[in-house]
Order: C-alpha cells, then structure tokens, then sequence
C-alpha cells in the first residue's frame, strides 16, 4: 500500500456528501489496515435524552472499519455487506474517536473491526463487519483524487 492511496481514500471521505452536510466536525487518518475517524460531538447528533444518537454510533464504527479495509483493497470502492454494533456507553459531549483495523482478507471478502472511544480513553461502542469488493473502480468520479 503507499501513502497516496491512504491520502486518497481520506480525501474521498472527507469530500462525501455525508459527511460535508451533516457531519462537518469530522477528521480521518487512514494508514495500512487501520482507520481512525474522529468526531466532535455537537447536540445535532443527539437524540430526545440529550446523548448521542445511535446512528452516529453505527457511522462511526462502519466508517472505520471500512476505510481500514480499503486501505488494503487499491482497485475497487468496498462495500458493507453486514455490520454489528455493539453500545457501551451514552456520550453527550467531547471528541470521539472509532479506531478500525483490517482483521482477514481474502481475494473478495473482509472482515474489519472496530472501537469507539469517548476523549476519555473510554470505550463506549465497538463493532464488527463484513465487507465485499464491488464493481466500482477506485477514481477521481467518486472522489478518489
């Protein structure tokens, strides 16, 4: 792996859609089977008892999963075929930080995992996930510049 495709892969997660509307606070730092993506936790990500909502949990732990397994894949976009989330404990405030690693590979199939931490140190969700190669090429139309 080399240091462009990382930095492609954190300026195509940065760029999306998702992530420049709605979370705008958010930060990556992709290395060779890791990810970690942080967030600083505003209360637009909150639910009706003043915590963070679980979707933001799940997008935290997917995301992080999945750009470590596509730190190894440099031909095709990957894509979550399955993913279970794990909640530890409510967050209301601070930085967050999913820390994702590359567990198995094979030719077509990948298994990552990953750990949410509160700006404690504390872990407050963890999840595991399958991924899949997809057809679609890794290029500057998805935002892989």
């Amino acid at each position: 792996m080399s240091k462009e495709h990382f930095e492609k892969l954190e300026r195509m997660y940065l760029s999306a859609n998702m992530n420049r509307m709605i979370y705008d606070s958010t930060t990556v730092k992709i290395e060779e089977g890791t990810a970690v993506i942080g967030l600083t936790l505003t209360e637009k990500y909150f639910h009706a008892l003043g915590a963070m909502h679980g979707s933001v949990y799940f997008k935290l732990l997917d995301d992080a999963a999945f750009f470590a397994v596509n730190s190894a894949v440099t031909d095709v976009f990957v894509l979550t075929k399955s993913f279970n989330i794990n909640f530890k404990k409510p967050v209301s405030n601070g930085v967050l930080k999913a820390v994702g690693t590359l567990e198995e590979s094979s030719d077509y199939s990948f298994l990552g995992k990953s750990e949410l931490f509160n700006e404690d140190g504390v872990l407050v969700g963890y999840g595991s996930g399958e991924f899949v190669k997809s057809r679609v090429a890794l290029s500057p139309d998805i935002g892989y510049l």
